[in-house]
């Protein structure tokens, strides 16, 4: 068996591994382009979703700790 002979059984096992790890996952039809675009939209969205939540969360501590510094400075005054 040559290096050619050898690439070629190589690559067709890999493409049978893969057309089998995708239709064990569902993913061998069609759609599955669609499914695919749709997962990584969602997994944008939250990202997105993730970072808007965590930029909130500290702008409401920060937010509420210089009001209850400003709160102790008002009131012992």
């Amino acid at each position: 068996m040559n290096d050619s002979e050898l690439e070629v059984m190589l690559n067709r096992a890999a493409e049978k591994g893969a057309e089998k790890a995708l239709k064990s996952i569902g993913l061998s039809d069609e759609m599955a382009v669609h499914d695919v675009h749709e997962l990584r939209g969602l997994l944008d969205a939250w990202r997105q979703v993730k970072t808007g939540v965590s930029k909130s969360v500290v702008q409401f501590l920060t937010v509420g700790t210089l009001g209850a510094l400003s709160a102790v400075w008002y009131f012992k005054s």
